[in-house]
């Protein structure tokens, strides 16, 4: 069906007030945003879309993906109910209030500058970004993944519940003492050259085409003492 006639249906919809337009083909089509659009029931796709911006008060109680678009900015106070990508964008920061997932942490358990003391909730991917750096106290409840920034540090006290990607990260020199990763890390292709104390992994640690990768199973379990490898150390 042309374009021009789903507008025209869309139009005659809610106009005779029988139905509201889907959110994104609003945006895509740049059609007035009304408080009930903001609201998105289940997931959100703007996948190689050229869409630069989004309104505030946006939230979207599922995936929310963004990979490859063209935007530049999220809106203050943007809560996503699933997992986050924002994977090969040109987007430099988040903006205060973020929240992502519904069950943010139990307590058992820029992009160049991140709001201080961020929760996610789910998957948080931040691949092939011009990402520089996280906050202090950052804790994600899936996965993170880095693989492909230009991020220099780790922030103390990061938790990651599944697994932290760095594959690619030149640009990172350390990690942080007592991170914890309750997946698998991934510092394949990274110029690493020693582990934190206190380095908590619950999966496996892959180390392939790293200056780690030099350095023995014995050496490396001994460096982050008291933290533990759970997992295997694969080469």
């Amino acid at each position: 069906m042309e374009k021009e006639t789903i507008k025209r249906i869309f139009d005659f919809l809610e106009e005779e007030g029988e139905h509201r337009a889907p959110f994104k083909w609003k945006i895509l089509n740049n059609k007035p945003i009304t408080k009930e659009d903001l609201d998105v029931i289940g997931n959100l796709w703007f996948y190689e879309t050229t869409i630069t911006s989004l309104p505030e008060g946006l939230k979207v109680g599922g995936n929310f993906d963004l990979r490859r678009s063209k935007i530049t900015s999220l809106p203050e106070g943007l809560k996503v109910g699933g997992n986050l990508n924002l994977g090969s964008t040109k987007i430099t920061s988040l903006p205060e209030g973020l929240e992502v997932g519904g069950d943010l942490f139990s307590s058992n358990t820029d992009i160049t500058l991140l709001p201080k003391g961020l929760k996610v909730g789910r998957d948080l991917y931040l691949n092939d970004t011009k990402i520089t750096s996280l906050p202090e106290g950052l804790k994600v409840g899936g996965h993170l993944v880095l693989n492909n920034t230009k991020i220099t540090s780790l922030p103390e006290g990061l938790e990651v519940r599944k697994d932290l990607v760095l594959f690619g990260c030149k640009n990172i020199q350390s990690l942080p003492e007592g991170l914890k990763v309750g997946g698998d890390l991934d510092l394949r292709l990274t110029d690493l050259t020693s582990l934190p104390k206190g380095l908590k992994v619950y999966g496996s640690i892959m180390l392939n085409l790293s200056h780690l990768d030099e350095i023995s199973n014995y050496r490396l379990r001994k460096m982050i003492q008291p933290g533990f490898i759970k997992g295997k150390i694969v080469r």
